[in-house]
């Protein structure tokens, strides 16, 4: 197994049990402790995971960008409220947009009048909110399930042939030199579709995320439209983005 890999892993087992010890991980790689131990400390240099006695934790345990699979998380609820709020304002009667699985996603979702509208997802939270909307014309790509959400060479190619006006995409970390960026590998290969198949790329991510850089890269910000986020983001940061040619809504004082 590549490092590349191994590292996935690591983080996969990291979302679903925030700690885990390196006997845990060598067992479940098959790999040596100190394999183990070196990918850990490559990990730490990335500013992903903590380093403690026998084991890590994640570094920013509130920023999965990936819903946990009983129910989603209510940090920064209010900012993602904000966030959704606006998101809602690029959403017209009769358009065909894809949301992406993630809390603020959801909050999406959750806000959607009951109206004429095509939505692709491939979270199951969003499709159980949506489901009840019957003036909502709901779209589900195939694959196989990834905590909360489907994942797989058949969502992807079903995604690759759909005329998607405007797709809503989560990030766990946004960053000037990095992009859109995630912890695991297995959503990728979607994400990357959606902005690759979408007439309009827009991202919705809360100001805790930027500046701060994940594991994968799905997107780099020339490859996005426009990014939401809340009034939160310093102005500072907001002028950085802007200056660096990004387009950004993030509140009347910035």
């Amino acid at each position: 197994m590549n490092p590349i890999r191994r590292h996935e892993m690591i983080m996969e087992v990291l979302l679903n049990q925030k700690d885990v010890t390196v006997n845990e991980l060598s067992d479940k790689l098959q790999v040596t402790g100190k394999t183990i131990r070196e990918d850990l400390t490559r990990l730490e240099e990335q500013g992903l995971i903590v380093r403690v006695h026998g084991g890590a934790v994640l570094a920013q345990s509130d920023q999965f960008g990936i819903l946990p699979s009983r129910e989603p998380l209510d940090k920064y609820a209010e900012e993602k409220s904000e966030i959704a709020q606006r998101a809602l304002a690029h959403i017209e009667e009769d358009d065909i947009i894809a949301l992406d699985g993630g809390s603020t996603t959801l909050e999406i979702a959750r806000r959607l009048d009951n109206r004429p509208l095509t939505v692709i997802t491939n979270d199951v939270h969003i499709i159980g909110e949506l489901a009840p909307k019957e003036h909502i014309r709901l779209v589900v790509p195939g694959g196989y399930r990834v905590r909360n959400m489907l994942a797989g060479p058949e969502a992807v190619a079903y995604v690759q042939k759909l005329n998607i006006q405007k797709a809503f995409l989560s990030a766990t970390a946004v960053h000037l030199e990095h992009g859109l960026s995630i912890y695991t590998g297995d959503l990728i290969e979607f994400k990357q579709a959606l902005v690759a198949t979408a007439r309009q790329v827009i991202a919705v991510a809360d100001h805790h995320k930027f500046g701060h850089t994940a594991l994968r890269t799905f997107a780099s910000l020339e490859e996005v439209d426009l990014i939401l986020t809340d009034s939160g983001l310093p102005a500072e940061t907001a002028q950085q983005f802007r200056s660096a040619g990004v387009t950004l809504e993030c509140g009347s004082q910035n």
